[in-house]
């Protein structure tokens, strides 16, 4: 058989792209991300709710609250939607917890709700825990002495939430509105 073979070396040249067009911004943008402007701390914040509480200013607040039995914890936004949520009565999480309202649970429970915050695309939010205060009593020595105990028993496990939160990579405190 025949073999050919060329001895010639050629470089072939690319055409060049012109890239000259990549510079033109267009005059019309539309942002597709609804959340970018919270973000770049340019969206506003209700803030007709001076006198009611709790306060709605905020963009995301992270709830905490504790029931009876249980402890819970929500991402809502300021029209009441729960955007993020996680409770010890979630079987993924109570399965691993001794008991399912202690301090291990809440600091537990704050790693868990770092973590579905950041997945969210949520990294700042403002922070309120929920305190029972409301207690029916005669005695204003016991009622007294019961919200000192309350106030001693729950800032502990608030406390381990919050640090878990920190921890977790999620900032407590929303950042200050650019005015324009």
């Amino acid at each position: 058989g025949f073999r050919f073979a060329s001895t010639t070396a050629s470089l072939k040249t690319e055409t060049e792209v012109d890239t000259s067009e990549n510079e033109i911004v267009a005059p019309d943008f539309t942002n597709r991300n609804p959340r970018n402007l919270e973000q770049l701390a340019l969206a506003r914040k209700e803030r007709g709710w001076k006198t009611t509480w709790p306060k709605r200013e905020f963009w995301h607040r992270l709830r905490f609250e504790r029931t009876q039995h249980y402890v819970e914890a929500f991402v809502e936004r300021s029209n009441g939607d729960v955007v993020v949520s996680a409770s010890t009565r979630e079987w993924a999480i109570k399965r691993h917890l001794y008991s399912p309202k202690g301090v291990a649970a809440c600091k537990n429970l704050g790693r868990v709700m770092a973590q579905r915050c950041l997945e969210a695309g949520i990294n700042f939010v403002n922070f309120k825990a929920i305190i029972p205060w409301e207690h029916r009593c005669d005695s204003a020595m016991l009622m007294a002495f019961l919200c000192i105990y309350l106030c001693l028993c729950l800032l502990n496990k608030i406390q381990e939430f919050e640090k878990a939160m920190e921890e977790g990579g999620v900032v407590l405190r929303e950042p200050r509105r650019i005015y324009r």
